[in-house]
C-alpha cells in the first residue's frame, strides 16, 4: 500500500494532526499541578485555560510583546513560545508568586511607587521580565549596552546599571500606554539606585 505525505508525519487524511495529550507536573509558584494536556499547547495557554492563572496575558501570541513573560527556573520565558510539556519539573513563578511572605515584591512595589503602568495590560510580564533581568545583571550577563566589560572585575554583577543598558534589557516588554520613562525608574529604584 502507498503511503500519502501526509500520513509521514501522523497527520489524518483530512489534514489535521492527531490529537496527543501528555499528563504534565508543573510547579508553578511553589504550588505542584498534575493537568492533562496536548502537547501543543503553550505554558501561556496552560497557566490560563488549565490552571486559572490569568496574569500572563496574550498580547501577540508570537513572542514579539512579553506580556506573556513568567519566570522559570529564574529565568525569564516568553511563555506564548514555549510548550507546557517542556517545563515538567521546572519552577514556574508569575506575578502572582514573586511574593511569597504576603508583602508585595520590591518591583511590584516599585512599579507603584512609580505609577510605571497606565492600563496594566502589560505589568505582570514587565515586572516578571525586571525581576529577571535584575538577576541577570547581578550574575554578570552582559547585555548589549553594557558598559563595563571587564571579564576581571572582581565581582561584574555589581556595575550600575545605566537607564540605557535598562531599556535594552526591557526591549522585549512592549508598553503600548508608553509608560517606558516610569517603567525604567521603578527598576531603577527596585535596583537601589
Amino acid at each position: 500500500m502507498k503511503t500519502r505525505p501526509w500520513e509521514w508525519f501522523g497527520l489524518r487524511v483530512a489534514g489535521y494532526p492527531r490529537r496527543v495529550e501528555a499528563r504534565v507536573s508543573l510547579s508553578v509558584n511553589g504550588v505542584t499541578h498534575d493537568v492533562v494536556v496536548d502537547t501543543r499547547t503553550t505554558l501561556l495557554d496552560g497557566l490560563r485555560d488549565r490552571l486559572d492563572i490569568f496574569s500572563p496575558k496574550k498580547g501577540c501570541d508570537h513572542g514579539q510583546c512579553g506580556s506573556c513573560t513568567v519566570l522559570v527556573d529564574g529565568r525569564r520565558v516568553i511563555s506564548c513560545l514555549s510548550f507546557a510539556v517542556s517545563y515538567e519539573g521546572a519552577e514556574i513563578v508569575t506575578a502572582e508568586g514573586l511574593a511569597d511572605t504576603g508583602d508585595l515584591h520590591p518591583l511590584q512595589q516599585a512599579f507603584i511607587d512609580q505609577d510605571a503602568f497606565q492600563c496594566g495590560y502589560c505589568t505582570p510580564g514587565q515586572v516578571c521580565s525586571a525581576v529577571g533581568m535584575l538577576d541577570e545583571a547581578k550574575n554578570g550577563h552582559p547585555s548589549h549596552a553594557t558598559d563595563d566589560l571587564d571579564p576581571d572585575a572582581a565581582n561584574p554583577g555589581d556595575n550600575e546599571l545605566t537607564d540605557d543598558e535598562i531599556r535594552e534589557r526591557m526591549s522585549g516588554n512592549l508598553c503600548r500606554c508608553a509608560a517606558y520613562p516610569n517603567i525604567v525608574a521603578a527598576i531603577r529604584q527596585a535596583a537601589g539606585r
